[in-house]
């Protein structure tokens, strides 16, 4: 049987007549990084909100660690650290300064628990005089970690982490996490980006409070129920909106400088260069291409809007 960190039982929340989560349910191993993965507004910050004991659920039951997290949210504070999607510390203290006040009010230290944050505090460590909200995005998101990190924590809970940061910093965070994975920490994390989710050994994907699906990547991939193609070629804001209203098309969607088009039964390549053609598209590409994660989300929120 699995060891499972977090266990979450049909958790709901609500704003008035807004409904963040519905019915949510699944469960986090031990020692593994999971994501949650979904866009703006599909509730990822309210769950992180209930797992570290901030909002209280209107209906369900959460766990981290054994804990529940509305009796017993003073051991869930202790067990867990967590990074908001937002910069949350003190913009007017230091580098050292921020995480001194963070070991101190967890009874801790920077020297007792350096070996957790060494590979990341190493990089800011020459600003460490520095104002933290004079820091660049990657710099902040790096000092937050270790603030995260600084009372030893068995769950990491983290809200957007690369939200705003550049592609170098992006990868070099989920470097980091591969590295904390390995310390038996368990860590959770939301992001919007797609690409993300191929670094995690489990992803949830999330839509408008309600988890469509949940597995590996690989296996969400290998469940892409549709030929693909990738379509490409000059006026392409035209040809996106003739392929989606292309019958024998089931969706269209861009894809940098490309279009994925998935299609309908036993239809495929020579359909799409035929309509492309009929529509008066000379020097049009069309080739089968492999799903990708973002596909699978999009095919997933497709059929929810169907039924």
């Amino acid at each position: 049987m699995p060891d499972y960190s977090i266990i979450i039982q049909n958790i709901s929340k609500s704003y008035g007549q807004v409904k963040a989560l519905t019915d949510v349910s699944f469960q986090v191993e031990h020692s593994e990084i999971f994501g949650l993965i979904g866009p703006d507004g599909a509730g990822k910050t309210t769950l992180f909100r209930i797992l570290t004991s901030l909002l209280i659920p209107d209906s369900g039951v959460a766990t981290v660690e054994g804990f529940d997290v509305v009796k017993s949210y003073k051991q869930i504070r202790q067990i867990t650290g967590y990074m908001p999607g937002r910069f949350s510390l003190y913009y007017d203290l230091t580098v050292e300064e921020n995480l001194n006040f963070f070991a101190t009010i967890f009874g801790t230290t920077i020297e007792e628990n350096y070996h957790l944050i060494r590979d990341i505090y190493v990089q800011i460590e020459p600003f460490k005089k520095r104002r933290a909200g004079n820091l660049s995005g990657g710099m902040k998101q790096k000092l937050a970690l270790s603030c995260a990190l600084i009372h030893k924590p068995k769950v990491l809970v983290l809200d957007e982490p690369t939200t705003g940061v550049d592609a170098v910093s992006r990868k070099e965070f989920w470097e980091m996490l591969a590295k904390l994975k390995e310390q038996d920490i368990t860590i959770i994390v939301s992001t919007p980006y797609m690409d993300e989710a191929s670094l995690c050994d489990h992803v949830a994907l999330i839509q408008k409070g309600k988890i469509m699906t949940i597995d590996t990547p690989a296996k969400i991939i290998e469940a892409y129920p549709d030929p693909l193609y990738k379509v490409s070629g000059p006026n392409m804001f035209n040809l996106l909106n003739q392929l989606r209203n292309f019958p024998k098309a089931k969706s269209a969607h861009r894809f940098g400088d490309s279009i994925h088009v998935a299609m309908k039964g036993d239809f495929g390549q020579a359909e799409i260069e035929d309509f492309t053609k009929e529509k008066g598209h000379e020097e049009i590409q069309v080739k089968p291409v492999n799903a990708t994660i973002e596909d699978s989300f999009m095919a997933l929120m497709n059929t929810n809007n169907d039924k």
